[in-house]
């Protein structure tokens, strides 16, 4: 019996939560939609992901309209978190809740990887 590629995605984002800081993923659609999520009960994770694909969608058009090139990934830093959000082909986003202190260089490798897992799955 094939697993099903929902159950695959949440084992990429399990291995993902693994990385120290990582408090919160999830692969959503570009229009916001909940594809899979490995997030703590205390993250509305509709919410989650609704709000992160607005806000990739509203960085892709500023890049668009300054013709800045192809976005590659969204950073927003807070006094609590930050939230990463980068593509995972052309339908779905990867999006990472953080704490403020966890460094971007390993996160950001591991979410590449991840994304590339995940793009896969979806072909």
């Amino acid at each position: 019996m094939a697993i099903p590629v929902k159950s695959m995605i949440e084992e990429v984002l399990s291995e993902l939560r693994k990385v120290g800081g990582i408090n919160a993923s999830a692969a959503v659609t570009r229009d916001g939609l909940l594809i899979a999520s490995d997030v703590a009960s205390d993250v509305d994770v509709d919410t989650f992901a609704a709000m992160t694909a607005t806000m990739t969608g509203a960085a892709e058009t500023a890049m668009s309209e300054v013709k800045a090139g192809n976005l590659h990934r969204i950073i927003v830093e807070g006094e609590a978190a930050k939230i990463i959000a980068m593509g995972a082909g052309s339908t779905a986003l990867l999006v990472v809740l953080s704490s403020p202190e966890t460094p971007l260089g390993l996160i950001l490798l591991k979410m590449q990887d991840a994304s590339k897992k995940i793009a896969k799955l979806l072909e």
